[in-house]
């Protein structure tokens, strides 16, 4: 027969119980009445972060939320007023998230915090955050750092094309407006072109009244200037000429052959 200990009796296991159940319940009205603070939502690279092994640990999200850090690619953010629409951030986008539209002034719009010029107005400028993969070129290459990602992360939405953010601040009719100034000024630079190229070719052509159209001038009759004449060449002789020489050779040899034909036969005759 096992033998069996003080706590194994029946009032033993009760008494251990109790024990067990009150140690518990200690610890419990201990943190209860530790819970009456909050700790306060730092970031793990904060130096008091692991001190605070006190207060209740649940954030009050979205009220409440843990720092991220700085160097973090979240959500995307322009600064349209110091955006001068150059364009490269758009260029250099691996999934075309970036969606401009230029419309150029006709004179300077206005200086960016950095003192650059701008130009050009930002007709359309959308990116879609559903595309966007989060590699921060476009930050990267922006020449008056407009575009940065800022700390937002939870920016979930029930339908994707509300991913979509538009950052431009012109109303349509603005941009018809400027569009048309643009328009206006390139038909001005045409018109004074041509002028220009007509003007030019007024100061080339020669003095005199202008000729009526379809005027044809009549082509001037050639008249040897007086005083230069040029000598006669005077024909060759025909005793110099070699075709001459040539057919007299032949007919003194046909004359020889003939010759010499009735030689021959008066020889035969006799």
């Amino acid at each position: 027969m096992r033998h069996q200990g003080a706590n194994s009796t029946y009032w033993g296991n009760i008494k251990e119980g109790l024990s067990s159940l009150l140690t518990g319940l200690k610890l419990s009205f201990r943190h209860l009445l530790d819970a009456k603070s909050y700790r306060t939502p730092i970031g793990v690279e904060n130096a008091h972060y692991f001190e605070q092994d006190k207060g209740i640990v649940t954030l009050q999200y979205p009220h409440e939320s843990i720092p991220v850090p700085d160097i973090g690619r979240y959500k995307l953010h322009n600064e349209i007023e110091d955006c001068i629409v150059c364009d490269k951030c758009a260029k250099i986008c691996p999934v075309n998230c970036i969606e401009i539209e230029p419309v150029r002034a006709v004179e300077e719009i206005g200086k960016t915090s950095d003192g650059s010029s701008k130009r050009i107005y930002p007709a359309k400028f959308d990116i879609d955050m559903g595309k966007c993969c989060f590699c921060g070129l476009c930050t990267t290459v922006c020449p008056t750092e407009c575009l940065t990602m800022t700390k937002e992360y939870d920016f979930s939405e029930f339908d994707v094309a509300d991913h979509n953010f538009a950052f431009s601040n012109m109303t349509p009719i603005e941009i018809l407006e400027k569009k048309k100034e643009l328009e206006e000024l390139m038909q001005q630079k045409e018109k004074a072109k041509a002028e220009a190229a007509a003007k030019k070719e007024d100061t080339k052509a020669p003095d005199g009244p202008t000729p009526k159209p379809g005027f044809k001038p009549k082509a001037a009759a050639y008249k040897p200037k007086a005083g230069i004449m040029k000598p006669k060449i005077k024909p060759e002789s025909s005793e110099d000429d070699p075709q001459e020489m040539a057919k007299k050779i032949m007919q003194e040899k046909k004359k020889q052959e003939q010759k010499q034909k009735e030689d021959n036969t008066n020889s035969s005759d006799e």
